[in-house]
């Protein structure tokens, strides 16, 4: 896997994968605002984005009619520098029909504990802890 990081202007960084996407990224330090999301922004969205992408696979493999799944990230940082993540809270919001919270807790479960590669990192300097609601659109 690789990726590169290229600075724009500023404090702007344009990154890019090795399968070509690009995204915008930066940080606010001034009256400029901010470009993109922060390096440690996305390290979030990547974690809450492989979790989600876990949990709809298992869902969908487990006959689930599934409409929408969110999941909201809630984190605290360390105050002294590197300020690395020290609690991460994930909150899965699932809709749809008919669908079984058992196998929505066992999802997020399997997602957490198990296959999602970026919490397990996560989890190695921060607290990660999840809960989840379902919403029936029936």
């Amino acid at each position: 896997m690789k990726a590169r990081v290229k600075w724009a202007e500023g404090r702007t960084f344009v990154g890019t994968s090795g399968t070509g996407h690009s995204i915008v990224l930066g940080t606010s330090h001034g009256d400029g605002g901010t470009p993109g999301p922060s390096p440690m922004e996305l390290l979030l969205i990547g974690t809450a984005g492989c979790s989600a992408y876990d949990v709809v696979s298992i869902l969908e493999k487990s006959r689930q009619t599934i409409e929408d799944v969110r999941v909201e990230v809630d984190a605290e940082r360390a105050e002294s520098d590197p300020k690395v993540f020290t609690k991460i809270h994930l909150h899965f919001v699932v809709k749809g029909r008919g669908i079984s919270t058992d196998k929505v807790e066992r999802a997020i479960s399997l997602s957490v504990d198990k296959y999602c590669s970026a919490s397990a990192m996560m989890a190695a300097m921060a607290d990660v802890t999840h809960d989840f609601e379902v919403v029936d659109t029936a």
